[in-house]
């Protein structure tokens, strides 16, 4: 009889436990993810309805500890590359050449636009609620915290997973119609982000001529292309020669990571708290 009461007794404090845990603490916890989110938000710089204002241009000079055959100054606007400004040096006889972004073009990251809305989609699950609800179930938390998880991994993994893309995706690009002069048919560039920086890579071709030995063998879609890497575009077969790829870090970029790091972990704290309590007793807060 006595145990009974007891086990009566534990199960009422565990009741108790868990009913603050849904009226107070999970509450908490989505006003810190909030906050964390928006600051998030704001480091992506672009402009939202409403706001005034020019979005602050930035700019960046690329660069890398190996050889300097190439060097470039971005200026990052927003989620936009609004100027670029290259220098090439030619390996084979040192000829250096400039190209830079005409005056009527910008080029679109769009992984930082993507990652941007999937935060901004985080950010509209949480507040989608009147400010007074209140959650009866566990399970309700639980399904909550999947869905923000799954816009913030979606966000991080924009900016850590560069797209892949075969040499005729990269040729056929806008980028390609970007520049003044044009870009000269024996080169290719592609910008990028990778983590928490931003990423150029000039690809320099020679023509496989029909008579050639070699056997010809088409790249697949890759993020960084090797030399040897070979392409078929318009009616000509190309060979990669050299790769050149200078980068620079976009401190902001690093911020939103910690963001997204920080709040994914403060969800699962809360999915652990959540989970404890089925664990006791076989009780069943769901």
């Amino acid at each position: 009889m006595a145990a009974a009461m007891a086990s009566q007794g534990e199960r009422a404090v565990l009741e108790e436990e868990f009913k603050w845990l849904l009226q107070e603490e999970v509450h908490a916890v989505l006003r810190q993810l909030q906050d964390i989110l928006k600051e998030a938000s704001h480091r992506f710089a672009l402009p939202t309805s409403g706001s005034g204002g020019a979005v602050k241009q930035e700019n960046f000079v690329l660069s890398t500890s190996g050889a300097d055959q190439v060097k470039g100054v971005m200026t990052l606007q927003g989620d936009a590359l609004c100027q670029a400004d290259v220098n090439l040096k030619m390996p084979r006889n040192n000829q250096l050449l400039h190209f830079a972004f005409r005056e009527d073009k910008q080029w679109k990251l769009q992984q930082i636009q993507d990652a941007r809305n999937h935060v901004n989609q985080a950010i509209y699950l949480l507040m989608n609620r009147d400010v007074n609800y209140q959650f009866k179930t566990g399970l309700e938390v639980l399904k909550l915290m999947d869905a923000v998880m799954l816009q913030l991994s979606r966000a991080r993994n924009r900016l850590t997973t560069p797209a892949t893309l075969t040499l005729p995706e990269i040729a056929s690009s806008g980028l390609t119609k970007m520049f003044t002069p044009t870009l000269p048919p024996d080169i290719l560039v592609n910008f990028y982000i990778n983590l928490n920086k931003l990423c150029l890579t000039v690809y320099q071709l020679h023509v496989l001529q029909p008579s050639t030995t070699k056997n010809f063998k088409p790249a697949g879609g890759s993020v960084l292309h090797n030399p040897g890497a070979m392409f078929e575009f318009g009616s000509q077969r190309y060979e990669v020669s050299h790769v050149h790829k200078v980068e620079c870090v976009v401190p902001w970029l690093n911020d939103a990571l910690v963001f997204f790091t920080v709040s994914l972990q403060l969800c699962q704290q809360l999915k652990d708290k959540i989970s404890v309590f089925s664990s006791y007793w076989n009780y069943r807060p769901y």
